[in-house]
């Protein structure tokens, strides 16, 4: 039973959704609420850095923001095979015969900016929805790689095909199974919002950077993204932010049976222990049942997470032992790097394991436990140097 919490607080936000009474995500206005992943922007070219084959835009940030031209370059589909000397012609295009200092360009926010750098921007515009991720300008379509049914994946491909138009692609979303005039009308809608963007850039010569479209918030991402996984409640301390709720799912139809209920914030907090909960993310290390433990370092680069038997010293088969605290690290970490949106690269080191199939077992226990993970997830296996190394997207980015 999914169940899912709003915290109002004075300074913040607190978004927790969980699963039998198991926090299983948790967002922190805090943390997001500046986000500008996802927006799109007027931005006005400012400098050409022809050595790197990129260029600084101003989108009206404290920092400006950076282009490489493989992200000015229209999308190609790579899986084409007409398409291979094309893209390879493209690496080799100079970004100086594609846009000039002072040139007002459409770009959308892929990363955020941090202390040392500016935002990460592209032309390669996608807009989100309930059924499809919306890019426009190009001609790939692809479709979630959780959709495994191969009739359903050609019914919902012709459906897409027949109605996105030409020079439109799009990522056919898990939410889209067994659906077709909601996905038909929801692509008209996206499209009529793509229309309004181009007509608001093309209507102004101002040459000042200028916010065209909002992503939507997490909560609202939420609530787009969760109906087909049964919401059954939506609690919340402030009515406000009930009625903004109210007011945001009205039309649609998925999530009309949900129950919402006005809760004081003590008894909020104090259902599932919530508060305890919350407390456990913010822990370097983290303990398993067995005895063992796994630490989580974050860095610039990417996050390593450690495993260690710790205390476990039960069995007299030291492979059974192993094999056991690696097995109970694997279902903590999914948990782990869902609730705290870790995204990026992850490198996991395993206790190493000598007996003939334990790492198979162990890659293929992680796949299906991250099957439940709303994020795109890629576990690519153990490298030579006996490290898990896997791919998360953020919830908290625009994509799918």
């Amino acid at each position: 039973m999914l169940e899912l919490f709003i915290n109002k607080k004075e300074d913040e936000k607190q978004i927790l959704l969980t699963d039998d009474g198991k926090l299983i995500e948790y967002y922190n206005s805090k943390n997001i609420e500046n986000r500008n992943e996802g927006n799109i922007f007027v931005g006005i070219v400012k400098d050409i850095l022809v050595g790197m084959n990129a260029a600084f835009v101003d989108i009206g940030t404290e920092k400006n923001s950076y282009i490489q031209a493989k992200d000015i370059i229209p999308q190609l589909d790579e899986k084409k095979t007409e398409n291979k000397e094309k893209i390879a012609e493209q690496e080799k295009i100079d970004i100086r015969k594609i846009i000039k200092p002072n040139q007002r360009i459409l770009v959308q926010v892929r990363k955020d900016s941090n202390e040392l750098k500016g935002a990460r921007i592209s032309t390669h515009i996608t807009i989100p929805s309930k059924y499809i991720v919306f890019m426009p300008n190009t001609d790939i379509i692809t479709i979630s790689q959780k959709i495994i049914n191969k009739q359903e994946q050609e019914r919902l491909l012709k459906i897409v095909k027949d109605n996105l138009g030409t020079g439109n692609g799009a990522v056919i979303r898990t939410s889209a199974i067994g659906k077709e005039q909601e996905i038909i009308d929801d692509i008209n809608r996206v499209k009529q919002q793509w229309n309004k963007i181009k007509q608001e850039f093309q209507s102004s010569a101002e040459r000042k950077p200028k916010l065209l479209y909002k992503s939507p918030s997490i909560l609202q991402k939420m609530l787009i993204d969760l109906p087909s996984r049964d919401i059954e409640t939506i609690i919340s301390n402030d009515k406000k932010e009930i009625d903004d709720v109210k007011n945001f799912i009205a039309e649609d139809k998925e999530l009309k049976n949900v129950e919402f209920k006005l809760m004081p914030t003590k008894k909020l907090e104090n259902t599932y222990e919530l508060n305890s909960q919350v407390e456990k993310i913010e822990k370097r290390k983290i303990w398993l049942k067995c005895g063992g433990f796994i630490t989580i370092d974050p860095t610039e680069a990417l996050t390593a997470i450690d495993v260690n038997t710790g205390k476990y010293t039960e069995g007299k088969n030291l492979n059974d032992i192993i094999f056991k605290v690696n097995e109970q690290a694997t279902h903590e970490i999914a948990k782990q790097i869902r609730l705290r949106d870790i995204g990026g690269i992850i490198i996991i080191d395993y206790i190493d394991m000598f007996r003939k199939g334990d790492k198979e077992k162990i890659k293929e226990t992680l796949e299906e436990i991250l099957k439940e993970d709303r994020a795109k997830t890629q576990v690519e296996g153990f490298t030579k140097l006996n490290l898990m190394e896997m791919t998360r997207k953020h919830i908290c980015s625009h994509k799918d």
